[in-house]
């Protein structure tokens, strides 16, 4: 399975719990770290958890799992690590202060339109 198949049904696994302002950027270019990040915001800690359990799942379905998994714990910010695509779920506030897109600003942002339901 290619990196971007499995952008893709990240995307598609947030788009159906009802995820907000789903992201993708592409910045191989810009680290080692992976290719893609997928940025997503819930309203709750609840959503947060939900979000990241159908991204894993989803790509689980696929035999895809995950080189790690961190902040199920606050559930702010769920990062689920696929080596090649990162998945960040963030809490609304918390997406807000950390502002990852713009730490990233340097990535390219990748059209997700075709896959996220409108």
């Amino acid at each position: 399975m290619t990196d971007r198949e499995e952008l893709e049904i990240a995307v598609k696994a947030l788009d159906s719990k009802k995820a907000k302002n789903i992201t993708a950027l592409k910045v191989d270019d810009l680290t080692i770290l992976a290719n893609y990040f997928v940025i997503a915001s819930a309203s709750s800690t609840t959503q947060v958890k939900a979000l990241a359990d159908e991204v894993e799942y989803q790509l689980g379905e696929k035999g895809v799992k995950p080189k790690g998994i961190e902040g199920y714990q606050s559930k702010e910010w769920i990062v689920l690590d696929y080596y090649d695509i990162i998945v960040h779920v963030f809490l609304e506030e918390t997406r807000d202060f950390y502002q990852l897109e713009r730490l990233w600003a340097d990535g390219t942002p990748v059209d997700i339109s075709g896959i996220v339901k409108d």
